[in-house]
C-alpha cells in the first residue's frame, strides 16, 4: 500500500468509492468526501517504464511530458493556464507498472479537466520540434536528479542488480544513452499503443456525487473508443536469488557515508495471503518512525546511527522490494552501523516480535491509513495505484482488516524467509579518501 498504519474498524468502514464501468472500457473509481468544496481528478494509465520495449527505456516517462505539449484542439500551456486561473493545482508522474496525470480544483471546474484530459488521451500533436525540446528537458532532469547525485546514482546501481530478470532493473527515467536516441515514431507508437479508455483508470475524489460523475464521465471520456486489445502483462519471472551482491560508490560529494540493503520479495499482487501484510508490518516495527526498533536501538540507546529505516514496496505488478538504510553518527563507522542493522532482523527472524508490539505496531499502521483519507490527493492515489498494478477497490477497503489479522508468527516467518544476507543486494556510498 502506498499509504499505511488503528482505528476503529467502523471509521475505515465509512470509507466506501462508487465504482463503474464505461462502455468503452474505462474503469471509474468515485470517492466522495464533501469537507471541502475541492476535487481531485486523476487518470491512471496501466502502462509505466516496465512496459517499454527494449531499448527504449524512459519513453514513458518521455510520453508524460509530451502530454503537456498541446493537442488538435488545445494550445501547449491551455491546461496549466486553465487550472492556474481557478486556483488549482495539477502534475502527473510516471513509475514501473503506471503513468498518471491529476488536477485538484473547485467541483465546479471538474467537467472542463475531464474534457482537456478526454482530449489529450487522443488528439496529443507531437512535432520533431517538439520531441527535440522536450527530450532536452528530460535529459538533463536525469543529470540533475541522478547523475549529480552520487546517492541516486547507487540506488540506481544498485536496483539494477537486485533485479536480475525483471524490468523493474531499468530505470524509470530511463538510461541516458537511450534517452537521447528516443524521437518522435517512439513517442507516437507507444502513445497509440498504451492511451486508452481500456487501458485507464479515471478517480475522481471530493465534494461530488457518484452519479453526477458518471454522467461527467460518459459525456466525455464515454466519447473516445475503446482501443486495441492489449495482451496480458506477463513479464519475465524473477530468478530464485542465490548470491549476495555489493556494490560500492566513492564519491568527493559525499561527506557522510551511506548502508542500505535490499531483496527480493512478494508483492501485494503475488504474495500468499497475509504474506504482504506481514512484510509491511514488519517495514514499521523494524524502522518505520521513532517507535521503530532501528530507531531505538541504533540512534538513541546505541548513538551509532543519525538516521535508520526499513521500507516495503509492495504495489507493484510483479515482485516487491524491501529495504533497509542507515547513516553513522559521531565516530561509529559503517560497518557497526551495517552489523546493528542485521542483529535487528536476525533478532526478529529467530525471536519474533511481542503481541504487544505487533498490536501498537497495527493501531499506529491502520491510524495512518485512515488520516490519510483527509488528503483527496492521499485517497485517489490508494484507489489508483492498487487498481493499475492488478488490485481492486475491495482490496483497498479491506485492507485494514487484513492487517489486523496478521499474527506475530506471519511477521516471524516473513522476516526469516525472505531477509537472509545470503541473497541480498547491499550499496555502499562512501567519501573519496575511504
Amino acid at each position: 500500500m502506498a499509504f499505511l498504519t488503528t482505528a476503529p474498524a467502523a471509521a475505515a468502514n465509512d470509507i466506501k468509492a462508487a465504482k463503474f464501468l464505461l462502455e468503452n472500457g474505462m474503469e471509474v473509481v468515485v470517492i466522495p468526501d464533501h469537507r471541502a468544496p475541492i476535487v481531485t481528478h486523476m487518470i491512471w494509465y496501466k502502462v509505466g517504464s516496465a512496459d517499454e520495449p527494449p531499448g527504449k527505456s524512459g519513453i514513458a516517462h518521455f510520453l508524460e511530458h509530451l502530454m503537456f505539449k498541446g493537442t488538435a484542439n488545445h494550445g501547449a500551456g491551455e491546461l496549466e493556464r486553465a487550472v492556474s486561473k481557478i486556483g488549482g493545482s495539477l502534475n502527473a508522474f510516471t513509475y514501473y507498472d503506471f503513468t498518471a496525470f491529476y488536477e485538484i480544483v473547485p467541483p465546479s471546474a471538474l467537467e472542463q479537466m475531464m474534457g482537456y484530459e478526454a482530449d489529450r488521451m487522443r488528439n496529443l500533436t507531437l512535432t520533431d520540434n517538439v520531441i527535440k525540446t522536450e527530450r532536452d528537458v528530460v535529459r538533463e532532469e536525469r543529470r540533475s536528479r541522478v547523475d549529480n547525485n552520487p546517492q541516486a546514482l547507487l540506488d540506481e546501481e544498485v536496483v539494477t542488480a537486485l533485479w536480475q530478470s525483471q524490468p523493474y532493473r531499468i530505470p524509470v527515467i530511463g538510461w541516458m544513452h537511450e534517452i537521447e536516441k528516443l524521437n518522435r515514431s517512439d513517442a507516437v507508437t507507444f502513445y497509440y499503443k498504451y492511451y486508452w479508455p481500456s487501458n485507464a483508470v479515471l478517480v475522481v475524489a471530493g465534494d461530488v456525487d457518484p452519479e453526477a460523475v458518471k454522467a461527467l464521465a460518459e459525456k466525455t471520456y464515454g466519447n473516445i473508443p475503446r482501443g486495441p486489445e492489449l495482451p496480458p502483462r506477463e513479464r519475465a519471472s524473477e530468478p530464485v536469488q542465490n548470491t549476495k551482491r555489493t556494490l560500492t560508490l566513492s564519491d568527493d560529494r559525499v561527506s557522510v557515508p551511506l548502508f542500505s540493503r535490499h531483496w527480493v520479495v512478494p508483492s501485494y499482487r503475488t504474495a500468499e495471503p497475509g504474506e504482504a501484510e506481514a512484510l509491511d508490518l514488519l517495514a514499521e516495527i523494524l524502522g518505520g518512525g521513532s517507535r521503530s526498533r532501528l530507531y531505538q536501538e541504533l540512534v538513541v540507546k546505541q548513538g551509532i546511527a543519525a538516521a535508520a529505516y526499513a521500507d516495503f514496496q509492495g504495489t507493484m505488478l510483479d515482485a516487491g522490494k524491501f529495504s533497509i538504510r542507515g547513516w553513522p553518527r559521531g565516530d561509529a563507522e559503517l560497518a557497526d552501523v551495517e552489523a546493528a542493522l542485521d542483529a535487528e532482523i536476525a533478532r526478529i527472524a529467530s525471536n519474533g516480535v511481542t503481541s504487544d508490539e505487533l498490536e501498537q505496531t497495527k493501531n499506529r499502521y491502520i491510524r495512518s491509513f485512515i488520516f490519510a483519507h483527509d488528503e483527496q490527493d492521499s485517497v485517489a492515489n490508494m484507489y489508483g495505484d492498487t487498481l493499475a498494478t492488478g488490485g481492486n477497490v475491495k482490496d483497498v477497503e479491506e485492507w485494514p482488516d487484513r492487517i489486523r489479522k496478521v499474527t506475530a508468527d506471519q511477521v516471524k516467518a516473513v522476516a526469516a524467509r525472505y531477509l537472509a544476507s545470503d541473497h541480498s543486494t547491499t550499496g555502499y556510498l562512501l567519501p573519496k579518501e575511504n
